[in-house]
């Protein structure tokens, strides 16, 4: 095989993975109505004037299934970060007991859980986008090379099509399981 042609099927494999576990990431953060520490993760507290990670300020733990306890390694921030969670728009109302922030999570309602699957299919929606694109620039590149033939060539794009169609079968299984765990009560 041409080295340039398995230069780009190389690469467009490790951009569609790219894409897969940017997918996880993304699908971690949408709650299915257990508490989990991946819940917060995008919340930034204002530590000293420069927005910072909860987690790099707190320890962020789950009790119990409907619990999450934000213990801050200094306790004069506790406002700040009862303050960051409120503004994250999570739906979550803190509460402080000057040691530490507790956050009962509720239990999804009907109504709720759809959005979430929406919200879930719209991250998989994106990341499917993501893989045809990586498809698009990879079967681009493969049209601009001159030292390769045309039989290496149209090899080179179905190969491309069928990483394209395993990477598009491991979101929709992704988003399966995510559907699956939301609307589980």
């Amino acid at each position: 095989m041409n080295e340039d042609i398995k230069f780009i099927l190389d690469s467009t494999k490790e951009t569609m993975d790219n894409a897969i576990t940017h997918l996880a990431k993304r699908l971690q953060t949408i709650r299915a109505g257990k508490a989990s520490p991946s819940m917060l993760q995008g919340v930034m507290v204002d530590y000293y004037g420069s927005p910072t990670p909860l987690s790099q300020v707190a320890n962020v733990l789950t009790p119990d299934g409907r619990t999450i306890s934000v213990q801050p390694w200094e306790k004069s921030l506790i406002p700040e970060i009862e303050k960051a969670i409120i503004n994250s728009n999570l739906g979550f109302n803190p509460m402080n007991n000057g040691e530490s922030i507790i956050i009962n999570v509720p239990p999804l309602t009907e109504e709720r859980r759809r959005e979430l699957v929406k919200q879930a299919k719209a991250e998989a929606e994106d990341s499917k986008v993501g893989v045809r694109n990586d498809r698009k620039n990879a079967n681009n590149e493969i049209k601009k090379l001159e030292d390769a033939s045309e039989d290496e060539k149209a090899n080179a794009e179905v190969d491309v099509q069928k990483l394209t169609d395993v990477h598009i079968k491991r979101i929709d299984e992704a988003l399966e399981v995510k559907e699956a765990e939301i609307m589980t009560i």
